[in-house]
């Protein structure tokens, strides 16, 4: 029987934001991501496949929101009247925010399908999807159910020491081996910016993710520096984007957006 398209027939462009060890930002970039997209005028949702550790409702200041039934499923939350940016988390169907998941492989495989196939999303130009760290069970899941959905691509973040390159190199034969197409590397945490003077001075290193994509063949989308205004932003439910357009950051993150917009011709007006 041939497969129906159903609540992801309107997404035109699907990413998911991988990496082989936690603690890399990959919940920031997700949602930098997205509100950069969000200000070139996209429509963007984010799926939150975190199922241990969701920090999506709270970077985006939505705790406390309920998902709710529609005709077409779970309607997504919204975080504007005009629909432009809607969010899924189990952070949503929790009863108490600091209720910890403790649930075995079956049941969060069965979740990460139902987010999959019952959230009525509507007409977006991209779907960005937060995975948890490493290349465990959830990934094979939430990789199988949305494999049908095309175009499927994948946004690797590591942070510049050697560490988490070796680990991060693991992500990307994990996507060689199911056949997931890399967009790009992203070096997140590359440098301090003084809030002062707006210098950047390496902490952790440099070139990291830079080296580590020239050495597995795919493009190298950028470094992005650490800024305090960023974390605040993060923290508190902030839009970053809008609100620090001064921030070596934001430049590091807009240009990261742009090159993905490039990347998918077919969203662009």
């Amino acid at each position: 029987m041939e497969q129906q398209p159903g609540n992801l027939a309107g997404i035109r462009h699907i990413i998911l934001v991988l990496s082989g060890k936690g603690g890399v930002g990959k919940s920031t970039i997700s949602t930098e991501l997205a509100l950069a997209l969000r200000h070139a005028g996209k429509k963007v949702g984010i799926l939150d496949v975190d199922l241990c550790g969701p920090s999506i409702p709270r970077m985006f200041g939505a705790q406390g929101r309920a998902v709710h039934q529609c005709d077409r499923g779970w309607a997504p939350v919204f975080l504007d009247r005009e629909q432009s940016i809607s969010l899924m988390s189990v952070g949503f169907l929790l009863e108490k925010p600091d209720e910890a998941v403790v649930w075995r492989g079956p049941k969060k495989n069965a979740l990460i399908k139902q987010f999959v196939s019952d959230v009525a999303w509507g007409e977006l130009d991209y779907l960005v999807v937060d995975t948890p760290p490493g290349t465990s069970d959830e990934h094979m899941a939430t990789i199988e159910a949305l494999r049908p959905y095309q175009p499927l691509g994948a946004l690797v973040v590591t942070t510049p020491q050697a560490v988490s390159v070796g680990d991060v190199r693991r992500e990307l034969t994990f996507c060689r081996k199911t056949g997931v197409r890399v967009m790009g590397v992203v070096e997140n945490m590359s440098g301090f910016t003084c809030p002062h003077c707006t210098e950047c001075t390496s902490v952790f290193s440099r070139g990291g993710g830079e080296e580590l994509a020239r050495l597995a063949g795919v493009p190298f989308l950028g470094s992005v520096p650490l800024d305090p205004e960023l974390t605040r932003s993060l923290e508190e439910g902030h839009d970053f984007i809008r609100e620090f357009p001064g921030s070596p950051t934001f430049a590091a993150l807009t240009s990261i957006a742009r090159r993905i917009l490039d990347a998918t011709p077919t969203c662009l007006p």
